[in-house]
């Protein structure tokens, strides 16, 4: 093998004295094309990267595979490797990328939960520690304090604490001398609030302030560090570099008030399937979805809901799979109206005060990995709460290309996830599966009556499908509405209906079969797309008469009892609508 070992070693070398040099001595002689040298740190590190690659496979015969396949792959690009002492490091992210390859290509192993596949690589970290999880760092190295007293004769355990206690020492880097040492005393010495406020002459609410705050300093840290580890392993890889795609013709064309349905259509246009944004938002479902919320008509009505659920099941009507990182929290309520905030809190510098999100790192592995396959990813609040696509990524300045409802703009790494909600969001085309026309309109019509019918994920604070016409309505007798949202609101469905009326044309148009069915699928879809272009003609005085951004007065008497009108006739054209997609649904399955 390319990495065996032979007992003559050349210009008189021994295997002893290769066994005497440094590995970083060993990794210059091999870039030099020294094969004895490659295969002297094989010798050495092999059993550790084997039992890495075992902890991220729990599988043997697996992990030896990976192993194999990592060191072909290490021996041919170890001329890439820049900082020779890090050949270890290096080494490990190579096996790493080869277990994630595999796991993610093999049907059966796809059975693991990515995330624990995630959780078991940074387990195998050489430092032993979770670097994902705060309290895991903090707990780790206060045992290791307590055991310092024992430690073992092991060079490699030594070493895992040396790293550990390097590591500990740039997190506790951003803490004022005062801050580190009450911070220390609580997590290592184990010291009560109590207690560290006699000892600093403090009240234990100043101890209490302390420790809160350090701990948020500390986290925002060790991410930081996260991402730092992440740009350094691509540059160890050699993966370090800019990449801008370019645009396509889709980026100028006219667009839609549904910003995800925007996203999509931008998206599918840097792939084989070339779909008109009018077939996008009626096979994704987003033509015909409606949420309201309750009393004022929030401006977040159009994107309360599941993104996960909802955005991934609209990608699998049209054949896609896809993957997602995303915060715990998306979608906990409306937030704020972004509309009406001081443009200072949407600024670089209000970012900048925001905490980093945990899962940036992730966030931006995945937008690397789309984005060198040729296609953008779907983000959410770039620069405003609405979806928009990231197109262009450049790893030394750390600053990513995005495009989000018309504005094409630069947005640094750290401040993915750091806007007004403070959620991170994001999504990339993973496989496609080829599906013919009926299958994909099927599947859309299943999802586009489960939202009409209220069959999603419940949401307590507004009202989706059919039933969001009775929340509005009842909006507009409260006397409460805020007109911005209302307006935006108005723009979207209206729109939306507009596009659902050219999905069905085309619909109509594709269908093409000499059979009674065929005919009356025709029929059904010419009959739906009138309902939805009378319902987008009726919801067009409303979005006159409520211009958006400023709103008008929904409040008014007159306007009010117009609007109502004109709501209720929309109501009923949906409901009709409703009936003939119900008949479509019967007569396709």
């Amino acid at each position: 093998m390319i990495w065996g070992k032979s007992a003559e070693v050349r210009n008189g070398e021994t295997e002893h004295d290769l066994d005497m040099l440094e590995d970083s001595i060993l990794v210059q002689r091999a870039q030099a094309g020294d094969r004895e040298a490659f295969g002297e740190l094989i010798r050495r590190h092999r059993r550790q990267v084997y039992g890495y690659a075992q902890i991220l496979t729990q599988e043997s015969f697996l992990a030896e595979d990976i192993v194999q396949d990592a060191l072909i792959r290490a021996f041919l690009h170890l001329g890439t490797l820049v900082d020779v002492a890090r050949f270890l490091p290096w080494l490990h992210r190579i096996v790493r990328n080869q277990a994630y390859s595999r796991l993610r290509r093999d049907p059966i192993l796809k059975e693991s939960p990515f995330s624990s596949l995630q959780r078991s690589g940074e387990e195998g970290d050489p430092t032993g520690v979770v670097w994902s999880n705060l309290d895991d760092i903090l707990h780790r190295v206060s045992r290791s304090f307590a055991e310092h007293a024992n430690t073992s004769a092991n060079p490699e355990v030594h070493l895992m604490r040396r790293q550990l206690h390097e590591m500990i020492t740039s997190l506790l880097s951003c803490l004022s001398k005062r801050e580190r040492q009450i911070f220390e005393s609580h997590f290592f010495e184990h010291l009560s609030p109590q207690e560290i406020a006699k000892l600093f002459s403090l009240s234990p609410a100043n101890v209490y302030q302390i420790l809160s705050r350090s701990r948020k300093k500390v986290a925002k840290e060790r991410i930081r560090i996260v991402v730092d580890q992440y740009i350094t392993e691509r540059k160890d890889l050699g993966a370090l570099k800019t990449n801008l795609l370019p645009k396509t013709a889709t980026f100028h064309a006219p667009g839609t008030w549904t910003s995800v349905g925007w996203a999509f259509y931008r998206m599918l246009s840097f792939t084989d399937q070339q779909l008109s944004l009018p077939m996008v938002m009626g096979l994704t479902g987003q033509a015909f979805r409606m949420t309201i919320c309750h009393n004022d008509v929030h401006i977040a009505g159009p994107t309360m809901y599941s993104f996960r659920d909802i955005l991934a099941r609209g990608l699998q009507n049209i054949g896609w799979s896809s993957r997602i990182v995303e915060t715990p929290n998306m979608q906990d309520g409306p937030g704020e109206n972004a509309s009406l905030l001081d443009p200072a809190l949407l600024t670089a510098a209000a970012k900048e005060k925001r905490p980093i999100q945990e899962k940036l790192p992730a966030a931006l592995d995945l937008i690397h990995r789309s984005i060198d396959r040729g296609i953008p990813v779907l983000s959410w609040d770039l620069f405003i709460p609405e979806f928009g696509v990231i197109y262009g990524y450049d790893d030394e300045q750390r600053i990513l290309t995005a495009m989000a409802c018309m504005q094409d703009d630069k947005l640094p790494y750290d401040h993915l996830g750091r806007g007004t909600l403070e959620e991170l969001f994001i999504l990339a085309l993973e496989e496609r599966t080829e599906k013919d026309l009926r299958s994909m309109f099927r599947d859309a019509l299943m999802m586009i009556l489960d939202h009409y019918h209220g069959i999603e994920s419940p949401t307590d604070r507004g009202e989706r499908g059919l039933r969001a016409y009775d929340v509005w309505i009842d909006a507009f007798h409260g006397g409460k509405i805020e007109p911005n949202g209302n307006a935006y609101n108005m723009e979207v469905v209206q729109d939306a209906r507009r596009l659902a009326a050219e999905f069905l044309r085309e619909i109509c148009a594709k269908w093409q079969g000499d059979g009674e069915s065929y005919k009356r699928m025709r029929a059904l879809s010419a009959e739906a797309a009138q309902v939805y272009q009378q319902m987008s003609e009726e919801l067009q005085e409303l979005v006159v008469l409520f211009p958006f951004p400023a709103g008008g007065d929904p409040n008014s008497v007159v306007n009010l009892e117009r609007a109502v009108k004109v709501l209720q006739s929309v109501k009923a054209l949906e409901e009709q609508a409703v009936s003939l997609l119900e008949q479509m649904n019967a007569a396709i399955a």
